[in-house]
C-alpha cells in the first residue's frame, strides 16, 4: 500500500526499489534504472505486439469479403456461361427467323462475362493482397512478441542479479536486453 492509495508489486519490484533505495548510486541503483527503462519498452513492444495482431486480424477479414465477392461474380459468371449455352442451343434449333435473336444473345452474353470475368479477377487480387498484408503484419506481431519475451526475461535477471550479486547474471541481463532491442528494431524496420 502507498500513502495515496493502492498499488500492486510484481515479484521483484520491492527487492529493485529496496536495493535502489539503499545504495542509489552503486551497482544495484544502475541495475534498477535499467529495469525501468526496459519495463517501459517493453511495455511498447507490447502495444505494438497487440497493434500489429489486431491489424492482421483486421486484413485476414478484408482478404475473406474480398474472395466472397470474387466468388460471386464467378456464381454469376457461370450463370451467364449456362445462358449462353442455352443461347448457342437455340441457335440450332431456334426457325430461321429467330437465330439472329438468340445470335445477338451469344454475343451479349460474352461481352458481359468479359466484364464480369475482369471484375472477379480484380476482386481475387485484392484479396491476395490483403492476405500478403495480413501475413506481414503477423510477422511484425511475432517480432514484437519476441522482443517482449526478451525484455521481460532481461527484467527477471536483473532481480536476480540483485539478489545473487553475480556478475554473470548482470552480463545476461545486458546480452539478453540487447537482443530484445534489437528483435524490437527488426520490429519496427518491419524485418
Amino acid at each position: 500500500m502507498s500513502e495515496h492509495g493502492f498499488h500492486v508489486h510484481g515479484p521483484h519490484d520491492h527487492e529493485l526499489e529496496h536495493a535502489a533505495q539503499h545504495n542509489p548510486d552503486g551497482h544495484a541503483g544502475q541495475l534498477a534504472v535499467i529495469t525501468a527503462i526496459l519495463a517501459t519498452l517493453g511495455a511498447i513492444f507490447s502495444y505494438m505486439g497487440g497493434a500489429t495482431q489486431a491489424n492482421a486480424g483486421l486484413y485476414k477479414n478484408d482478404a475473406a469479403i474480398k474472395k466472397t465477392e470474387a466468388s460471386n461474380q464467378w456464381n454469376y459468371y457461370q450463370a451467364k456461361s449456362s445462358k449462353q449455352n442455352l443461347a448457342e442451343l437455340a441457335v440450332e434449333l431456334a426457325p430461321e427467323g429467330r437465330r439472329a435473336f438468340y445470335t445477338e444473345e451469344i454475343k451479349r452474353y460474352k461481352t458481359e462475362k468479359a466484364e464480369i470475368m475482369t471484375a472477379a479477377k480484380k476482386l481475387e487480387d485484392e484479396s491476395t493482397a490483403f492476405d500478403k498484408r495480413s501475413e506481414e503484419q503477423m510477422h511484425q506481431h511475432h517480432r514484437w512478441a519476441q522482443a517482449t519475451t526478451a525484455l521481460s526475461i532481461s527484467i527477471a535477471m536483473a532481480a536476480i542479479a540483485l539478489l545473487t550479486k553475480r556478475r554473470w547474471t548482470e552480463y545476461a541481463v545486458y546480452g539478453i536486453s540487447a537482443l530484445g532491442l534489437g528483435l524490437g528494431v527488426a520490429a519496427w524496420l518491419h524485418w
